[in-house]
């Protein structure tokens, strides 16, 4: 059977930043896959939108399709509104749905990836606190999977871990550095634990400062880590999408 087209199916926002990082990241996926096809689809703000992008892949004669969502966590975009986006697929495309790419241990060297870079050493580890700033959810189930992250995270010998939320839950990046300043911690990072620059991501980096926070490290954006999760996500959609063809 030949391979499925892997369609990228991001937020999207007005902020430019966001669909140009989201680009360079499916860049970085078509460069560790060749041969693989990878398109890119927006929910909202950028085009093409997924019914755009999946009538185009029909119009060209393509078959099958596993559709991915860039996202982090499993909130309203994932249960909702991509659902609700891919049941506009043409009759004659065979779509699977690939799981989100968070919780994973690559996300987690993503972000170290991203902490080292903005400065944090190895000999800094048990000294600093880190803020695990996500953009947040009234979603619980994805704020516990935030909540689980940061106690797992905090196991491999930072100071301590705490998560925030940019929106929609508590603790905002702000107090949570504060908090880890009244631990004790003697520096203070926050690790957005975002994939694109935009408006959320901007107001982590304004209470990261707002606080006093010594590091404040870049979104995921196109690390490679990020990229071979998608490809695990692409990997574990196409073996019942295999079986069900009967290849």
């Amino acid at each position: 059977m030949h391979r499925p087209v892997l369609l990228v199916i991001a937020h999207g926002s007005r902020d430019p930043r966001h669909a140009a990082t989201v680009h360079a990241l499916v860049r970085r996926v078509r460069s560790l896959r060749p041969g693989l096809r990878v398109e890119t689809a927006f929910l909202e703000f950028n085009v093409p939108s997924v019914p755009g992008a999946l009538a185009s892949l029909d119009a060209e004669g393509v078959r099958d399709v596993v559709a991915l969502p860039l996202l982090l966590t499993r909130a309203f975009h994932a249960k909702t509104d991509i659902p609700a986006a891919l049941a506009q697929a043409p009759s004659r495309l065979r779509v699977h749905r690939a799981d989100v790419l968070g919780p994973s241990p690559l996300l987690l060297r993503a972000l170290e990836r991203r902490l080292h870079e903005a400065g944090v050493r190895p000999a800094d580890r048990s000294s600093t606190g880190v803020v695990l700033a996500s953009a947040g959810s009234s979603d619980p189930e994805a704020i516990a999977v935030i909540a689980d992250i940061a106690r797992e995270w905090r196991h491999t010998g930072w100071c301590a871990v705490r998560p925030a939320f940019a929106s929609a839950s508590l603790p905002r990046t702000e107090d949570a550095v504060r908090e880890l300043r009244e631990l004790g911690c003697a520096r203070v990072a926050v690790a957005p634990y975002v994939l694109a620059p935009g408006f959320l991501p901007d107001r982590i980096a304004r209470g990261a400062d707002a606080a006093g926070a010594d590091v404040l490290a870049d979104v995921l954006g196109p690390a490679p880590e990020v990229a071979r999760v998608l490809l695990e996500r692409y990997d574990a959609a196409r073996v019942p999408l295999r079986s069900a063809l009967g290849a």
